[in-house]
C-alpha cells in the first residue's frame, strides 16, 4: 500500500525529542532520543521549566484561527506527535519521555495479552465495561516516569477528576500532584508554583477541555474557537504571573484534530463478513485500527478490505509499521507486537472506522484524531520566558 500522511520525526522533530530536551536540561539521563532541534537543552537553562499540554492543540489550527494571539506570537516551530496521534499514546510519551516503541501504549484501546482483555488505558477500564483490573496500572505498564529521571522538584497540575487515577498514579512518581477544577485554578496553581522560593522546579500541566469540545462539536465549531480565545487569555495570564521568576514555559498539544465525515464513517455492523474474520474487537482508535485476524481468515480479511474499503483506509501489516519506525527508534517493548495486532487500518481523508460491543454505549465524535494527516500530526512548539 502507498505511504501517506505525516510520519513522526523521532530523530529531532517529535514530542519525544521535546522531552529529551527537557530531561537533559534538568540534568536527567536521556540516551535513546536526541533533543528537539528547535529547542536545545541549553535554551532551558532557567530556574523553573513549565510544560503545559493542551489536549488537541494542533499547529495548523492555532495559526489559522488566532495568528495574532499570545500563543501564536510565541510559536517557535512545530513538532510531530507520535504514532498514533492520540491522547493515550502521546500523553504516555510526555510522562515517560519515550515513544510508543518503548512504552507500549498503542492507542485508546490497547490489547493486554497478559490480562486477556482490551483496556481503555487512560480510564483503566476494560472495553467490555467490567471492573478495572485488580493489578495496579503501575505494575501492568511498568513505566519509568520522567519525574524520576530529572534533577528537579516535580509537580503535576491536572483536573481533580483524574489527578489520582490509576494511570496518573502509575506515572506521577515523585512529583507532587495539584488538582484543579477550572482554567483559573490551573493558571493560579502554575504561577504560584513558579513564584515559590526554593530549588529548581519542573511543572507539568495538562488541560483537556479543547479535546472534549472538539470531539463533541468539531474542531471548527464555534465552541472550540471560543475556547481558543480563552486559552490565549490564560497563556497571557501565565506569562504575567511568572514574570521575573527565571522560568521558561513551553506549551504544546498531544495531537491536532480533523472533523470527521459522516459519509466516510465505516460501521463494522454494516460489514458482517469483515467482522467474522476478527478474533478480537478493533483496538487503537477510529483513525488507526488494529485488527486481530483469525489465522485461517487472513485471505478473506485482506480481500474484503481491498474490495470494499478501498479509498477509506490503507491496509498495512502491523509488523511492517514497527520495522518502518512508525512507533519509535530502538528496541521495541517486549509486547509491542501483541498490542498492534496482525494488520492496521490507516484511515485516509476524513474516514473513521468503528465497532461496538454488545451493550457498549454508542457515541459520535465530530472531531477525531489518531491519523497521519498534517492537521492531526503537527503540534505547535510555543516557548516563552518569564
Amino acid at each position: 500500500m502507498r505511504e501517506s500522511g505525516v510520519l513522526p520525526d523521532y530523530h529531532g522533530g517529535c514530542i519525544v525529542n521535546l522531552m529529551a530536551s527537557i530531561v537533559r536540561a534538568l540534568e536527567g539521563d536521556e540516551r535513546l532520543y536526541p533533543p528537539l532541534r528547535a529547542l536545545p537543552p541549553a535554551r532551558l537553562a532557567m530556574r523553573n521549566v513549565i510544560l503545559l499540554v493542551i489536549d488537541g492543540l494542533g499547529h495548523e489550527w492555532l495559526l489559522a484561527h488566532r495568528p495574532d494571539g499570545p500563543l501564536a506570537r510565541h510559536v517557535s516551530g512545530r513538532m510531530t506527535s507520535v504514532f498514533p496521534s492520540t491522547t493515550a499514546t502521546a500523553i504516555t510519551t510526555f510522562l515517560t519521555g519515550t515513544a510508543p516503541q518503548q512504552h507500549g501504549v498503542t492507542g485508546w484501546f490497547t490489547y493486554f495479552a497478559e490480562l486477556g482483555t482490551v483496556l481503555a488505558v487512560l480510564p483503566y477500564q476494560p472495553r467490555h465495561c467490567g471492573r478495572s483490573p485488580t493489578v495496579p496500572a503501575r505494575r501492568l505498564l511498568g513505566h519509568r516516569s520522567v519525574f524520576d529521571r530529572v534533577n528537579a522538584h516535580s509537580h503535576v497540575v491536572a483536573p481533580d477528576r483524574i489527578i489520582h487515577s490509576q494511570f496518573n498514579a502509575a506515572h506521577n512518581a515523585r512529583a507532587r500532584p495539584h488538582a484543579y477544577k477550572s482554567l483559573d485554578q490551573l493558571i493560579e496553581t502554575i504561577t504560584r508554583l513558579a513564584r515559590a522560593r526554593g530549588d529548581r522546579r519542573y511543572i507539568y500541566g495538562y488541560w483537556p477541555e479543547l479535546d472534549r469540545l472538539a470531539h463533541a462539536h468539531g474542531i471548527e465549531s464555534p465552541e472550540a474557537l471560543a475556547h481558543l480565545a480563552e486559552l490565549d487569555a490564560a497563556f497571557g495570564a501565565i506569562l504575567e504571573g511568572i514574570s521575573g521568576t527565571s522560568t521558561v514555559v513551553i506549551v504544546t498539544g498531544d495531537h491536532g484534530f480533523i472533523d470527521a465525515s459522516a459519509d466516510q464513517t465505516i460501521e463494522l455492523d454494516l460489514h458482517p463478513r469483515l467482522a467474522r474474520t476478527l478474533s478480537l474487537p478493533l483496538c487503537g482508535d477510529g483513525r488507526v485500527a488494529y485488527c486481530y485476524v483469525q489465522p485461517d481468515r487472513r485471505a478473506d480479511f485482506t480481500e474484503y478490505v481491498a474490495t470494499h474499503l478501498e479509498g477509506y483506509v490503507d491496509l498495512r501489516e502491523s509488523g511492517a509499521l514497527i520495522r518502518s519506525g512508525y512507533f519509535g527508534l530502538g528496541s521495541p517493548h517486549p509486547r509491542l507486537h501483541e498490542r498492534v495486532g496482525d494488520f492496521t487500518l490507516l484511515a485516509t481523508g476524513r474516514a473513521v472506522i468503528r465497532d461496538w460491543l454488545p451493550g457498549e454505549p454508542r457515541y459520535v465524535h465530530v472531531g477525531v484524531h489518531g491519523g497521519t494527516s498534517a492537521r492531526e500530526m503537527y503540534v505547535p512548539l510555543i516557548v516563552a520566558e518569564g
